[in-house]
Parts: structure tokens; sequence; C-alpha cells
């Protein structure tokens, strides 16, 4: 019995030795400091956003379809009835949740780049405006913090003026997705969604559209600035109709956020990119950045770039119900020598020479 005691004190000991080294051990390994938990709240603030984008759609649509051979198929028969019921909400102005913007997410998402919004002109809230958003890149992330969040104060900058981005309309068939769009304030980029926008909402509206869209996603890549322009009126008749003046606007370091596989023009895989933008309205880039553990790794996180987002003076537009092509085509040209001013007159302030300059096709 004694050797039993004996030999269960000294277990014990070996125990408590044991635990204490553990304990020591434990104690010298430093405590992440206040800059690694900021770094990794960003981090995952980005993480969330790209996978919102790539993946929530249609995991969300594949998720439905198999709940539909379960027990429980009523979930997605009563989400689609409520689609069909909702269906024209998108082009009628949205959803918006305004608690939404104010994640306080949405400030790590900025911090991770940084993303900077800078005024150059006030814009009054009596009268309805288009900004048209430059470069598109790969996934606008300019375009998205400064005009979708309130993180970079878009609101304290130009008080009285709501903002809505424009997007696929595609995405808006998306279950679970749509909703989160809207929540956020973006719209179809389709003519139906942007006159409800100009015309039954009042007035301090901003609609932000990315002109350039899906056929200026393919050449965007570092160190070159192309913008797809010369052909798209649309916006600019739109501005006619309606009266609303138009806002240049340009992201300077949205194209450092990833890296591109270009493939050259007549390319077999050029053409099919080109052929997939045409049937889908975008674009399968073959890009990269990031990965998640390091930033020497790949994968699909943008690289921490500075990225600053000039809104522009807004041109004057004259409210004409049925505009002429000649008036088209003059307030466009108006519009493309007030972008190229404003790309001249700021990108040796946000990393970029002298001798740099934007093509427009």
């Amino acid at each position: 019995m004694k050797t039993i005691i004996a030999a269960c004190s000294q277990n014990l000991s070996g125990s408590r030795a044991s635990l204490q080294t553990a304990l020591r051990t434990l104690l010298a390994v430093p405590w992440p400091s206040q800059r690694d938990i900021r770094s990794a709240l960003q981090l995952l603030a980005v993480l969330q956003w790209v996978l919102s984008f790539l993946l929530l759609g249609t995991v969300s649509l594949l998720v439905l379809i198999c709940l539909l051979f379960t027990s429980l198929w009523l979930i997605p028969v009563l989400y689609l009835a409520w689609i069909i019921f909702d269906w024209d909400t998108p082009e009628k102005g949205g959803r918006r949740l305004p608690c939404l913007r104010r994640w306080t997410v949405w400030k790590h998402f900025r911090d991770y780049f940084p993303v900077k919004l800078v005024k150059t002109h006030d814009l009054s809230p009596n009268h309805n405006y288009i900004i048209g958003s430059h470069p598109h890149g790969i996934l606008c992330v300019g375009a998205f913090c400064n005009f979708v969040t309130g993180s970079t104060g878009f609101g304290e900058l130009f008080p009285g003026i709501r903002t809505f981005l424009t997007t696929l309309a595609g995405n808006f068939r998306l279950p679970l997705f749509r909703e989160y769009l809207m929540s956020g304030g973006l719209c179809p980029v389709t003519r139906r969604a942007i006159e409800y926008l100009l015309s039954h909402n009042g007035t301090g509206n901003a609609v932000a559209i990315v002109i350039g869209g899906a056929a200026e996603s393919l050449s965007c890549r570092p160190g070159v600035t192309t913008l797809i322009l010369r052909n798209r009126k649309g916006f600019v008749r739109m501005a006619l109709q309606h009266g609303a003046f138009l806002v240049p606007s340009f992201s300077f370091g949205e194209n450092d956020l990833f890296r591109q596989v270009v493939f050259e023009e007549g390319s077999w895989m050029r053409s099919i990119q080109r052929r997939f933008q045409k049937m889908m309205g975008f674009a399968p880039c073959v890009f990269y950045g990031r990965g998640l553990t390091s930033s020497r790794s790949r994968g699909l996180l943008p690289y921490a770039r500075p990225v600053t987002t000039v809104v522009g003076e807004p041109l004057q537009v004259p409210r004409v119900q049925h505009p002429s092509r000649e008036l088209v085509d003059t307030y466009h040209e108006m519009y493309i020598r007030a972008l190229l001013k404003l790309f001249d007159d700021n990108k040796t302030k946000y990393g970029l020479s002298e001798t740099d300059e934007l093509h427009i096709l």
C-alpha cells in the first residue's frame, strides 16, 4: 500500500512539474500585437468579400436545388415564389439597408489596401448625377468601397447625395446574392433601373456606372491604363434625357490589385473570352492575387496596394427628351476631355509618372 501511495505521489509531482513547464512555455509565447490583430481582421474582411462575390450566388443556387430533393423541399419552393413576387424590385431602386453599409467590417476592408476617396468639387443635392467609374479592374474594388460602403466617407464629403452602384443584371437572378447586392444599394446596369433612379427617386441621386464593363477587364494589368469608352455612349444619352450631370471618377491603383494572364488578340483563348462575354455578360479572366497565409503565395485575394478614387468636376447637362446623335457625341467628347484632365491632374499624386498616359479605345 505504501508503495502504491509513493508511486501516486511521484506521478502527481511529475504531472505538476509538467503542467508548470507547459504554463511557462505558454506564457513565453508572444501574444499577438494590436497591429497583428488589425492585419488579421483586414484580411478576413477582404476574404469574406471575395468569397461573397465569387461564390455566394452559385453556392446558394446549388444548395437550394439540393434541398428540393430532401424533406426541406418547401424552403426552396417558398423562396422561388418570393423571387417571382419580388422580381422587379432590383429595377425599382432595390432594397438598400443603411445599417449594412455602415458595417465595421467595411472599415477593415478599406484599411487593407487602403482605399481613399478624394473630392475635387461639390455635388449639389438639387441635381441627379451619373458617375462614370474608371477603370473596371478585376473586381471593381474602388467602386465598391466608395459607392457601396460608407467606409471612405462619401456621405460626409458629399452631403445629401445617395449613391447607387450598377452591376450585371444577371447577378440579381441568383438566390440570396440578389438580396446581398440590393441591401448594399447595388442595382442592375439596365436602362429601366437607371431611369427609375433618375426619375422616380427625387434629386440627390448619384448612379455610378463602371462604363468599361467586362470588355475592359480583359485588358486589366499593372502598368497599363486602357479604357473602353469611345463607343460607350448610352450613359450620355440617359444623362441628357433626365438632365443628370455627368461626373468622371478614376480609381488610381485599381489595376495593381491582381495579376492577369492576358491572351493576345486573335488567339483562341481570347476568342473564347469574347464569346463568353457576349453570351453571359462578363468575361472569364484568368487572374491571381495573394494567398491567405502569405503575401508571397498565390491565391484569389487582392494584393494590398493603395487605391485612390478621385471624383471630378460635374459636367452640367441639359434635359433633352430626344437628344440627337450629334448632341450625344458632343457631350460624350466633353466627358472624355474632363476624364483626361482628371487623370493628368492627379496621376503623379497617386503613384503614376508624368509620362503615363490614359489610353481610350
